[in-house]
């Protein structure tokens, strides 16, 4: 079982940056494929990036030049380093596995964009 904590959401303005952090517990980490997922009020679920175990990174859509994902597997945690935010991208912010572990969704952390 693997224990992730999102954190580093908050409010910015349209066109500014965030950098969140993803904190996993468990051993398997580093041998998780690795991503952010974000949820807006009333949608689904979406993939935002992902990053493999080597490195390897993938972006979804209008997240490909603005969006960065990388992981520190010494120290367990992923991050998604977050430029140009529109409002449209206000949503919860998840990080899991890919394809998410269904047990392990956290609390994820709220990304506002509004000025």
């Amino acid at each position: 079982q693997v224990q992730l904590v999102e954190s580093g959401g908050g409010l910015v303005q349209p066109g500014g940056s965030l950098r969140l952090s993803c904190a996993a517990s468990g051993s398997i980490f580093k041998s998780l494929r690795m991503a952010w997922y974000r949820q807006a009020p009333g949608k689904e679920r979406d993939l935002v990036a992902a990053i493999t175990q080597g490195g390897s990174t993938y972006y979804a859509g209008a997240m490909k030049g603005r969006f960065t994902i990388s992981r520190d597997n010494a120290e367990n945690t992923v991050y998604l380093q977050m430029n140009s935010l529109q409002p449209e991208e206000t949503a919860v912010y998840y990080c899991n596995a890919q394809p998410p572990l269904q047990r392990c969704w956290g609390q994820g952390t709220q990304v506002t964009v509004s000025s």
